[in-house]
C-alpha cells in the first residue's frame, strides 16, 4: 500500500536472512566486531572484515565460512590509516560488485585516568582511531551504499550518553561518533541510505578482560562489572551483532537512532545489587 506521501514502503523482510548481501566490519577479529562477523555470515552474508593485527584473522575466516552459509574473508588494515581504509571499501565493493552494509567497530578505550594525565597526543591518537575512521569509512562506502540502499552502523558507546569516570577523552570520541551518526541519517535519507548506532554497555569482550586482568582485584571487578546491569551479567558479542543484524535487515523505517544494548546498566540509581 502507498503511503500519504506516494512512496511505498518495503516488502517485509526476515530480519535473520541476509543472503547475498556485503558486509564490511572493521575491527573483526575479536569482541563485538567478531560477534558481528560471526552473526552476519551465519545469516548468509559475505563478510569482509578487518584488524590492524593479523592475529585470528585467517583463523577466523575459515572457521565461520566452513560453518557457513555465508562466507568471512579478513584483509589486515589499520583503519586509521585514511588511505588504506578507503581502499578496503573500495576495493571490497568493485571487486564483489555491491556494498549493502558498513559497520564501523573498530575502536580502543584507554586506561581510565583523570584529564591532567591525558597529552594531547594521545587525545588526538585516539579520536583519529575512533572518530576520523568512522568519517574515512562513511564517506568511502556511500558511493556504493546509495546504489544498494544500503545502511551503515557505527558502534558507540552506552558512556558516550551517561559519561564515565575518568574517560573523558573516550566519552568524547563516542558522543562525536553519535553526533555524527545523526547528520548523516539526516543528508542520506534522500538516498535511501540508513545510519544508525549502537552503544554497548557492559560487553564481555577480550578488551574488557583485559582490564579485569590488570585491575588490582580481578575479581571484584569482573564482579562489578556484571553488577552494574539489573540483568546481573554482562552482555555478549553475538547479542550486539543480532542487533547490528536486525537493524541491517529488518529495520527498515530506522535511521539516526541509538540504539543502547545495556542490560539496563543506565536504570536507576547508583550500583544495582541483588535484593
Amino acid at each position: 500500500m502507498a503511503s500519504s506521501s506516494g512512496a511505498s514502503s518495503p516488502s517485509p523482510t526476515d530480519v535473520t536472512d541476509y543472503a547475498g548481501r556485503v558486509v564490511i566490519v572493521t575491527g573483526g577479529t575479536r569482541g563485538i566486531g567478531r560477534g558481528c562477523v560471526e552473526v552476519f555470515a551465519s545469516a548468509g552474508a559475505h563478510v569482509v572484515f578487518c584488524s590492524h593485527e593479523p592475529d585470528g584473522g585467517a583463523e577466523l575466516s575459515t572457521t565461520v565460512t566452513a560453518r557457513g552459509p555465508g562466507r568471512a574473508e579478513f584483509a589486515r588494515c589499520d583503519v586509521a590509516d585514511a588511505g588504506a581504509l578507503t581502499a578496503l571499501v573500495t576495493e571490497t565493493a568493485v571487486r564483489l560488485g555491491r556494498l549493502d552494509c558498513l559497520i564501523n567497530n573498530a575502536g580502543w578505550h584507554p586506561p581510565h585516568k583523570p584529564i591532567d594525565d591525558f597529552t594531547l597526543d594521545e587525545f588526538e591518537s585516539l579520536m583519529r582511531l575512533n572518530v576520523t575512521s568512522v568519517f574515512v569509512g562513511c564517506r568511502a562506502a556511500l558511493p556504493f551504499l546509495r546504489l544498494s540502499r544500503g545502511c551503515i552502523i557505527n558502534i558507540a558507546s552506552l558512556v558516550a550518553t551517561i559519561g564515565q569516570y575518568h574517560a573523558t577523552t573516550y566519552v568524547a570520541s563516542k558522543g562525536a561518533v553519535l553526533s555524527l551518526t545523526k547528520a548523516l541519517a539526516v543528508d542520506e535519507a534522500r538516498h535511501g541510505v540508513r545510519v544508525n548506532a549502537v552503544s554497548p554497555g557492559n560487553i564481555d569482550t577480550p578488551l574488557w578482560q583485559q582490564a579485569v586482568d590488570q585491575s588490582p582485584d580481578p575479581r571484584r571487578t569482573r564482579a562489578d562489572g556484571e553488577a552494574a546491569q539489573p540483568l546481573g551479567r554482562m552482555g555478549t558479542a553475538e547479542e550486539v551483532g543480532r542487533l547490528c543484524l536486525f537493524l541491517a535487515a529488518g529495520a527498515t523505517f530506522t535511521t539516526g537512532v541509538d540504539h543502547i544494548i545495556s542490560g539496563g546498566a543506565e536504570l536507576g540509581y547508583g550500583r544495582k545489587v541483588a535484593d
